[in-house]
């Protein structure tokens, strides 16, 4: 599985904050759905034209199966990430974000504040995390067996997936 790991921070993009949150996608990934996973890290800063970019060069060069960022989801100002994965979207997966905050809430009240979107483009699956390494763990345990089916589905209708006669 081909994935795409994206960090959307101003401090690690500038190398001034370690990122911790891109690590912990990869160690639940692999964990969740073995070691066979090739990622492509990318950090950008929490700016929407950067993001979007580089969500569509996953998505549609890199061909991604799955695109997840962590950061950008709160509600200050500089946060971001979900105007620019929403404009980049083709179906948006509500479901995604409900469950992770409903999830969330029962130990962090102010879960409510995220603003995580998940959708398609393509073939390729992108979901919004919260950028807290414990949080990106948490999400993506909760997320996994939709993010199983949601890949499952995409490439039976992958083109480029489907045996050549």
């Amino acid at each position: 599985m081909k994935t795409g790991r994206v960090t959307v921070s101003d401090r690690a993009s500038a190398g001034i904050y370690e990122d911790r949150s891109g690590p912990e996608i990869e160690n639940v990934l692999r964990e969740v759905f073995g070691a066979v996973i090739h990622f492509v890290p990318v950090i950008v800063p929490d700016e929407t034209p950067l993001i979007s970019a580089a969500l569509r060069q996953l998505a549609d060069e890199q061909r991604c199966d799955l695109i997840v960022t962590t950061g950008g989801t709160g509600i200050s100002a500089r946060d971001v990430t979900p105007e620019a994965t929403r404009a980049i979207l083709e179906k948006e997966l509500p479901g995604f974000g409900e469950i992770m905050r409903g999830q969330s809430f029962a130990k962090v009240k102010t879960s409510i504040l995220s603003r995580a979107v998940a959708g398609t483009r393509g073939c390729s699956l992108i979901v919004n995390l919260p950028g807290k390494p414990t949080a990106v763990r948490e999400c993506l345990e909760i997320l996994a067996p939709a993010i199983r089916e949601v890949i499952a589905h995409l490439r039976s209708e992958d083109p480029h997936t489907q045996p050549t006669r």
